[in-house]
């Protein structure tokens, strides 16, 4: 890739990040590792993987605004007109739409080109271990969620079958399950090199907040009459 077309697209990109969770530093830690990814890979385009990276969490602030939107629909459509703008060719501005397009975790439109499946992995990788956990609770305390939610006998819930967002319940639904999500090989030896620390940040916050809840509700049972 030119530099010109590189500082172009990482210009653009900065504009368009102002998500503490999704920001630049997000972005560049999956353009690493995706760079890793493809290394173990062959037949990859690297021109439209760097692209594809820098522009994948572009659509994140309309998401933000309008949590009906899908950061990356938005997304892709912006990164097509903007390399279209800069003098990329139709097809190639559209397979980076394409990888924009089908990078996210909660979706029924999975990658298919390698550059996609590369980006998919290098962007899941990012939450995973405690670089996931940092980035969930960040994310999750921006929009308002709390920690964990209570049962209906007031005990903490491990988050399993909650209906209501918290931390808790993201990661039984999106951190725990990550790690059997991956298309690339070298991108799951990544993932699952950190799962034990995810694992285990989540085991001790239960059993913290699980044993202050029971030991403090029986305390206070004590000196709290009917």
């Amino acid at each position: 890739m030119l530099k010109s077309d590189y500082n172009a697209i990482e210009s653009y990109m900065a504009e368009c990040m102002n998500d503490s969770s999704h920001d630049r530093e997000h972005v560049y830690r999956v353009l690493y590792g995706a760079m890793d990814i493809a290394e173990n890979e062959s037949c990859v385009d690297l021109d439209i993987l760097t692209a594809a990276c820098l522009l994948h969490d572009i659509g994140r602030a309309e998401q933000f605004a309008d949590p009906k939107l899908c950061h990356a629909e938005i997304g892709s459509e912006k990164a097509y007109r903007f390399l279209l703008k800069i003098g990329w060719d139709e097809e190639r501005a559209a397979w980076v739409k394409d990888c924009v397009k089908t990078h996210r975790f909660r979706s029924d439109c999975p990658p298919e080109s390698i550059e996609a499946k590369i980006l998919f992995d290098a962007d899941k990788l990012d939450v995973t271990g405690t670089t996931g956990i940092a980035r969930t609770l960040f994310y999750r305390g921006q929009v308002g969620d709390p920690l964990y939610s209570l049962n209906t006998d007031g005990t903490v819930s491990d988050g399993a079958n909650d209906l209501a967002p918290s931390f808790f319940r993201e990661y039984k639904f999106k951190l725990e399950n990550v790690y059997e999500k991956f298309f690339t090989k070298r991108g799951k030896e990544l993932a699952l090199q950190r799962q034990k620390a995810a694992v285990d940040f989540y085991n001790s916050l239960l059993a913290e907040v699980s044993s202050e809840y029971k030991k403090g509700r029986e305390l206070l049972e004590r000196i709290v009459e009917e």
